[in-house]
């Protein structure tokens, strides 16, 4: 397959690209800054330099393509949301997704199908409510984001072409992303709930990100909204007396609420609350997970190191 990625150098693209990788396959991805990232690639990648906002310098690569995977945005939790921070983190995304429909527009032969990235905070804070992907939209900062981020490829269907919203849980991982700043501070013996410690966790181990994304791509009749997340999400309190357990801390020490509002400000609000989504398409066509539950990816993650 010739697939290109967008935002391919962050954690989920660099799991996919070596994923793809190792089976063969093209991949392409775009970077507004190539340089850093030259020769850290496996081999079948390649870079391509683009502006994050136009087809100019890459659109031609979209002619033929298997497949555009759009992970392009700038991090929705590096920083707190000042409003330069949020019109940047709409805004990288809207414009990413117009530039991939600029480039399958002038495509003759246009790509096999558009994955458009989204996140679970699509549907904001429900408390305990179970959402599958036919749940209603939140209202909060995430949820108003993914509501404009989402139909930026829409476009692509009227090209004929399949599109699909992968709206992601918290990814597990090693390398990156949540996961280790979670763990820090229960290795540390300074961990324990945040909160209340009742605020839903949607996580998904890295390994089931890659395998649903892969899964996706290649079966033809998956179209549309898909939750990728583990089929049993967990309190944060549950998620964090687990690692306490997998790597012998202890986990006595709540975080509260207000400190967190102090921290981190408009954003400790996606931190207390949360929300308890579930993969019922996903889990309908069949995908089996390699980590369903919380404790045994923990351990694979803690206790192998190879994640």
């Amino acid at each position: 397959m010739k697939v290109i990625i967008t935002g391919g150098t962050g954690l989920i693209g660099q799991a996919l690209t070596a994923d793809l990788a190792a089976d063969n396959h093209e991949i392409i991805i775009l970077s507004r800054d190539p340089d850093t990232f030259a020769g850290t690639l496996p081999k079948g990648a390649s870079l391509q330099q683009w502006d994050a906002q136009s087809a100019d310098g890459w659109g031609h690569l979209a002619d033929g393509a298997n497949a555009i995977i759009n992970l392009a945005g700038a991090g929705i939790a590096d920083e707190r949301w000042s409003k330069k921070r949020k019109a940047l983190i709409l805004d990288s995304r809207v414009d990413a997704g117009q530039a991939i429909v600029a480039a399958v527009r002038a495509a003759s032969k246009k790509p096999a199908v558009v994955v458009q990235a989204s996140a679970v905070g699509y549907y904001g804070a429900q408390r305990d409510a179970v959402l599958t992907e036919k749940a209603p939209a939140g209202d909060d900062f995430p949820a108003e984001v993914s509501k404009q981020w989402e139909p930026a490829t829409a476009e692509v269907e009227m090209m004929g072409v399949r599109r699909i919203i992968a709206r992601f849980g918290v990814v597990l991982s090693n390398d990156g992303g949540a996961f280790p700043r979670m763990v820090k501070p229960i290795r540390m013996g300074v961990g324990g709930r945040i909160g209340s410690g009742d605020q839903w966790l949607s996580w998904i181990h890295i390994d089931d990100v890659v395998r649903a994304l892969r899964y996706l791509i290649t079966a033809p009749k998956a179209v549309g909204v898909y939750n990728i997340t583990a089929p049993a999400p967990v309190t944060n309190a549950t998620f964090v007396n687990i690692v306490g357990n997998v790597i012998n801390r202890p986990t006595l020490l709540p975080v509260p609420g207000f400190a967190m509002k102090a921290l981190f400000g408009e954003m400790a609000h996606v931190l207390l609350t949360g929300q308890r989504v579930v993969p019922a398409r996903l889990t309908d066509t069949g995908f089996q997970f390699r980590f369903p539950q919380i404790d045994n990816a923990a351990r694979d993650l803690l206790t192998t190191g190879t994640n």
